[in-house]
């Protein structure tokens, strides 16, 4: 993890205007010299969340919800500390230099990269809205049912064939060089460059909060040349194996809801999406992984919806990406589409409320598998239903979690009609090897650090508010019972300040291994509604683990055989008194 240099840490928590971070995601009203909102963290009708003007922390007296503006994207938006440090960055126009690239050369910003990116969406839009040679393509998307209001809530645009988007990009002052970094532009054999995209409908792909980060082109002409979809290369904003397309649209519903409906292309994405299910998402350029997988799970996703093409690639399809989902326990249904049909189509022809169906007649992945697998045997026949059912509670085997593994197998028997005994049977897990070594170290866990930087993590998180109910928690600590030197310096800073915030407090941490020591600590997620809770425990933790070591300390003495009958008496009657817990 790199480390921001000081300066510039500062500057940014100098520009950070709470309002503006929070008005585009929840309404703000003025109430005198504060904003009052109803909480987005919890259900409530009376507004009971609070900003005072020119503050830099936000409260809610419902909940009890409390935090500045990185620790609302992270809790909203779900972001990490560096996404939302760097989004902050970005909105307000702070460059954001690191530490261990004093001298190295840094590559093009990011914020400028993603400029370009904008007012290349803008343009394409434009020629889609607004030229002749785009009427062919506008009529494309009108004909699949997409209206002027739908094209313009997602931006959707038209590539002109040629090299017009150069000229343009030219005059507006974008370099070649940033064009080619982001994939706009590419080199060619004659040492000359040319628009990447030509003749194609324009999808714009958005990170999470909503930036332009690349494109998908459609191609809507059977003479163009490539293949249906040609998206942006891999550039440094844009990941193909970890980068879900709608995600910025949907991605607080599925953290919300903790579950996600998958589908195959940008339309049906954007179909469902503009139909009300603004949870769901799609793969990227490549073939749906592991990386899409763990975006997801990295929001809290308990259950996936696969609603796939209506043909046997969309069933292979939803076989892979469901046991991905499945071998890291998450549940998956899949949803059945008519032959021949897709998530827009099918919309288009019916209905939300008849796509709002079909997903509570999803079947279980489990029933999904049995009913694939069944096509490959013949489970009439004894010897086909043996092999069929092996082969299944052989790729069970290779989920995650013994007890998840265990209860799917019994699922399965109970579908199947087989005793549990004789399918557990059948379950092998696979062997794990263990490089030999000479030397074997054992793994380092300081228990001491861990349950420190858990302290000190939320009182940041608190950031001050009820000091009546944190000053008193504080007062019972002194620096020296913070054994890691990191969390004894920032312990020192927290109790000097009555309300703190995490950008103030890197920026007064003196060494770049005290705030990487800090950002390391916040990264870890924290139940925003239990923040009091897991406090108090965590000071109980602390005081019970210095009153232990004080016992052990003078029982060593004690028992050392060195001291003098006079100070055996003293630690004896010392060790008396810390019988019992002083905190009980």
């Amino acid at each position: 993890m790199f480390i921001y240099r000081t300066e510039s840490l500062e500057l940014l928590r100098s520009r950070i205007d709470l309002v503006e971070v929070l008005s585009p995601h929840i309404q703000l009203h003025r109430s005198g010299a504060s904003y009052k909102a109803c909480c987005p963290f919890h259900d409530e009708k009376t507004p009971s969340f609070i900003v005072h003007k020119g503050d830099s922390h936000y409260h809610c007296f419902g909940c009890g919800v409390h935090g500045d503006a990185i620790a609302f994207l992270m809790n909203y938006l779900k972001l990490d500390f560096v996404e939302a440090v760097e989004s902050l960055a970005e909105k307000f126009g702070v460059l954001l230099e690191k530490e261990e690239e004093k001298e190295l050369h840094r590559g093009t910003s990011k914020t400028f990269l993603k400029q370009a990116l904008q007012s290349a969406a803008r343009f394409y839009h434009f020629c889609l809205l607004h030229t002749e040679v785009g009427l062919p393509a506008l009529t494309y998307l009108v004909e699949r049912g997409m209206d002027l209001a739908f094209i313009k809530k997602f931006q959707i645009g038209f590539s002109l064939p040629g090299n017009l988007f150069h000229q343009v990009m030219r005059e507006q002052g974008v370099s070649d060089p940033i064009l080619e970094e982001v994939g706009l532009l590419v080199a060619t054999s004659s040492g000359h460059v040319r628009d990447f995209f030509s003749d194609r409908i324009m999808f714009p792909i958005r990170d999470a909060l909503g930036n332009v980060i690349g494109f998908s082109a459609r191609k809507f002409k059977e003479e163009t040349t490539g293949g249906k979809y040609i998206n942006t290369s891999e550039t440094p904003l844009f990941k193909k194996s970890h980068v879900l397309f709608g995600l910025s649209y949907s991605r607080r519903t599925i953290a919300k809801k903790k579950e996600a409906l998958i589908v195959e292309g940008q339309i049906d994405a954007l179909r469902l999406i503009d139909a009300g299910f603004d949870y769901t998402v799609a793969g990227q350029g490549t073939a749906f992984g592991e990386g899409h997988v763990k975006e997801l799970i990295n929001l809290g996703v308990a259950t996936v919806f696969l609603a796939l093409d209506g043909d046997d690639a969309g069933r292979a399809a939803a076989y892979k990406i469901g046991n991905l989902f499945q071998k890291k326990g998450v549940a998956v249904s899949v949803v059945s589409l008519p032959q021949g049909s897709d998530p827009d189509s099918f919309v288009r022809a019916h209905g939300k409320e008849a796509f709002s169906q079909l997903l509570e007649g999803a079947v279980d992945f489990l029933r999904f598998l049995l009913q694939e697998k069944s096509r490959e045997f013949d489970l009439q026949s004894p010897s086909g239903k043996n092999r069929c059912l092996q082969t299944i509670v052989a790729e069970i085997s290779l989920w995650e979690g013994d007890l998840f593994i265990h209860e799917s197998v019994r699922a399965l028997a109970r579908l199947t009609d087989v005793k549990e005994e004789m399918l557990l049977a059948f379950v092998t897990r696979p062997q794990m090897y263990v490089r030999r070594s000479s030397k074997l170290e054992p793994l380092e866990v300081n228990r001491d650090t861990i349950l420190e930087t858990d302290l000190l993590r939320l009182l940041v998180l608190i950031g001050g508010a009820k000091k009546e109910e944190t000053s008193a928690l504080i007062e019972t600590l002194v620096p020296e019972q913070f054994k890691d030197e990191h969390a004894r310096r920032l312990f020192c800073l927290i109790r000097q300040h009555t309300t703190v915030d995490r950008l103030s407090l890197m920026v007064q941490l003196e060494s770049n291994e005290e705030r990487l020591f800090f950002a390391q600590m916040m990264e870890k997620r924290v139940n925003t509604q239990k923040v009091f809770e897991g406090l108090r425990e965590a000071h109980l933790k602390l005081l019970e683990r210095d009153w232990i070591e004080k016992r052990e300390a003078l029982q060593r003495k004690i028992h050392s055989g060195t001291l003098p009958e006079e100070e055996l008496l003293a630690l004896a009657k010392e060790l008396s008194l810390l019988k019992k817990p002083p905190f009980v």
